[in-house]
C-alpha cells in the first residue's frame, strides 16, 4: 500500500481495493501496513491529530471489521485517538470482533514528537486455532519483544510497518529463526515528505527461509499458504530447545535501565 498523508479519502479506498483483492484471492489472515490511515511524517500535532481516529468505532477499524466477518482476521496500521493523546497502533480484527489493539511501545524518529509510546507487551490472539502475535515496525529492533510473543505461544509475528532501511527485513529472518515462527511484515511502498519506503514485504518460516518477498515498489496483495502449527516444535536437536535452553538468571542486565 502507498498511504498518503492528508488524503483520508484516498487511504481509505486504497485500503478497501487490497481488502476486495484479499476477498477474492481467498486470504484468511491479512497484515496491512503501518499508520496506513494517515501516512507517517506529520507536519504538526495538529495535523497528527486530523488524522486519527478511535479504535474500534472509526472509520478505518470498522471497514477492518467488517472484512474480517466472513471467518477472517486483519491486523492493520492505524494512528489512533485516545482520551490521552495519540498512539502508533496496530487494530486487529477477528471474525467481525475487535480482538485486540497494539500500542507500539519502540517509537521511531518524529513519531516521538506525536505519539505516546505503549506501555503494555504485545498481545497474542487466537484465529482458527492458531495463535498470532503483533509487533509495529521498528519493535523489529528489539529481539526481546519478539522473545516475549514467542514465551505467550505465537506461532506467527504480524508486523505492520513502514521500512525505511533495506536491511530491516533480513532482521525478520533473524527474528524467524531465533524464535523458531512465522513472520508476516507488510512494509508500505513510495517517498512520503522526502522519506523513501523500502518495501519489501515479506513472510518468512521458523528455519529463516523467505516464504514471500514483494518488491520495493509493487503494490497489492501477495500470499503464501503454510501450517502455524510447524511453530510449535522448537528443537534445533534431540538435546536442544531454542525456548528451553534460555538461562533467564543470566539475562538480568537485559531489564537493567543504565
Amino acid at each position: 500500500m502507498e498511504p498518503i498523508v492528508h488524503d483520508l479519502t484516498g487511504n481509505m479506498s486504497r485500503m478497501m481495493a487490497l481488502l476486495e483483492s484479499a476477498t477474492q484471492e481467498a486470504v484468511d489472515v491479512l497484515v496491512l501496513p503501518e499508520l496506513m490511515n494517515s501516512g507517517a511524517f506529520f507536519n504538526s500535532q495538529e495535523e497528527a491529530i486530523e488524522l486519527s481516529e478511535e479504535i474500534p468505532r472509526g472509520p478505518f477499524s470498522q471497514a477492518l471489521a467488517k472484512w474480517s466477518r466472513k471467518d477472517r482476521m486483519v491486523v492493520g496500521g492505524i494512528s489512533e485517538s485516545t482520551p490521552k493523546g495519540l498512539y502508533n497502533s496496530a487494530a486487529i480484527f477477528g471474525k467481525g470482533k475487535h480482538l485486540a489493539t497494539y500500542r507500539k511501545i519502540h517509537l521511531f524518529d518524529t513519531e516521538k514528537l506525536w505519539f505516546h509510546a505503549g506501555d503494555e507487551e504485545p498481545p497474542v490472539v487466537e484465529h482458527n486455532g492458531n495463535r498470532f502475535g503483533v509487533i509495529i515496525c521498528y519493535d523489529w529492533a528489539f529481539p526481546e519483544v519478539s522473545r516475549i510473543l514467542a514465551l505467550k505461544g505465537a506461532q506467527v509475528i504480524l508486523h505492520p510497518s513502514n521500512l525505511l532501511f533495506p536491511y530491516c527485513p533480513k532482521a525478520m529472518i533473524t527474528r524467524s529463526i531465533e524464535n523458531w515462527v512465522f513472520t508476516a511484515t507488510a512494509s508500505r511502498i513510495g517517498v512520503e515528505r522526502g522519506k523513501k519506503f523500502v518495501g519489501n514485504s515479506q513472510v518468512t518460516d521458523p528455519r529463516g527461509h523467505v516464504l514471500l518477498q514483494m518488491d520495493a515498489k509493487e503494490l497489492g496483495i501477495s500470499w503464501v499458504d503454510f501450517d502455524p502449527d510447524v511453530a510449535d516444535e522448537k528443537k534445533l536437536t534431540e538435546r536442544n530447545d531454542v525456548l528451553k535452553d534460555r538461562r533467564p538468571e543470566l539475562y538480568g542486565r537485559l531489564v537493567k535501565t543504565e
